[in-house]
């Protein structure tokens, strides 16, 4: 299938060719014509698949065929970063149609509010801040026509099931809602049962296994010696790379040496202000800086389609969240490895993971990546724009 099979407006089809759209993938090719049929959906599908176009597509033919200065379109995401690359997706196909309010927390609430008062007719959310919206009536839904829920079990592991339940008693019961989530737990089913209309479940693939694309390794070593075989597999690697750190202070410190060890690296946790974490984001994306470190802040809603290697320098503390961070690689059909620094207290860890996700991860000497590999690069050897890239600032 293409999207020019679809049957979809002229204008929608010449955005997504000049997009660079071309091919549906299976998530969506089996979900938009649901969607355009306005049906509610339950999709489930693996982090990386292109969930977000399955529900703009029909969102957006939706408003070109409406007329309306309320919102008729919302869509709730758990965290700010996914938010901010939903609205964008959206300002690159909506056309003629209004600019959409992006209401998230670390932004200036006044520009949001304004908006809204412009006529926005699709919001892109967090539940926190729209929930606060609500409550000062900043925001009216009763013309809300599409309900979309992205990422729905890492809204719930969040704790934003009370926020949701407040934000869909706000909006009219006759609307469309499509619910997106890599896995289905009890408590979206409550939400299915309580709030959707006979909905179409589409479940594509495993949710709760990594992509094909994605080679696992394991690399034994001592905690005294992670940071070295970190930096041996940043020699080794030239692509780019997201580091996975347990704690936000465990990822400032590592930023830091990284830093110090001449690579050009940022990071993202919860800390930060939002200003930060999205230069560290921009600067990530453009290829301005090789490694992202970061909390599991990033382990969902992160779509960088060029990271070539996802690292865990320490595990993730749920299972599931081992499946998520190295869904950041191997994404859109590409290939990708997910490394995993283990010392002998977390091989107990490491085994829980493989028995719980069903998975084999190949153990491997950290001696295997070769002297020829290990190529010690000097900071004097970067270029003046990574070095542009990296201020003192970022790590005070």
């Amino acid at each position: 299938m293409k999207f020019t099979d679809l049957p979809l407006s002229a204008g929608l089809q010449h955005r997504l060719r000049s997009a660079g759209f071309e091919t549906p993938t299976p998530i969506q090719a089996a979900t938009i014509p649901q969607g355009l049929a306005a049906k509610d959906i339950v999709a489930t599908a693996q982090t990386g698949t292109g969930k977000t176009l399955a529900f703009l597509i029909p969102a957006i033919e939706k408003l070109s065929a409406t007329a309306s200065r309320k919102p008729q379109v919302l869509v709730l995401v758990p965290t700010r970063e996914l938010a901010m690359q939903v609205h964008a997706v959206h300002e690159q196909l909506r056309g003629h149609l209004p600019q959409a309010a992006l209401v998230i927390g670390g932004l200036s609430e006044g520009r949001q509010i304004d908006a809204l008062r412009k006529g926005a007719r699709l919001i892109v959310a967090t539940p926190g801040r729209l929930e606060d919206f609500l409550s000062r009536r900043l925001v009216d839904l009763s013309q809300v026509q599409i309900l979309v829920l992205d990422e729905a079990d890492r809204m719930l592991d969040m704790g934003f099931l009370p926020a949701i339940r407040r934000i869909l008693a706000a909006t009219p019961k006759s609307r469309q809602t499509l619910c997106f989530s890599a896995t289905m737990p009890p408590a979206i089913s409550s939400i299915v049962a309580d709030y959707m209309r006979t909905p179409e479940r589409i479940t594509l693939g495993s949710t709760l296994k990594p992509a094909s694309t994605v080679e696992l390794h394991a690399f034994e070593v001592t905690q005294a010696n992670k940071l070295d075989a970190l930096r041996q597999l940043l020699y080794a690697e030239k692509g780019q790379t997201l580091v996975f750190a347990k704690t936000k202070r465990g990822t400032e410190r590592l930023a830091k040496n990284l830093v110090r060890d001449g690579f050009s690296a940022t990071m993202i946790h919860g800390d930060r202000t939002q200003a930060q974490r999205t230069r560290a984001l921009a600067d990530f994306v453009d290829g301005i800086t090789q490694v992202l470190v970061a909390t599991d802040v990033a382990a969902r809603g992160l779509d960088v389609p060029e990271v070539a290697h996802v690292i865990n320098y320490d595990l993730p503390q749920v299972a599931e969240d081992f499946i998520h961070r190295v869904g950041r690689t191997g994404r859109a059909g590409l290939k990708g490895r997910a490394s995993s620094l283990v010392s002998a207290a977390e091989n107990i860890e490491l085994r829980s993971i493989e028995r719980t996700m069903k998975l084999h991860i190949e153990r491997r000497d950290i001696a295997q990546l070769g002297a020829s590999q290990q190529k010690m690069v000097s900071r004097n050897t970067l270029s003046s724009r990574t070095l542009s890239a990296l201020p003192g600032e970022r790590f005070v």
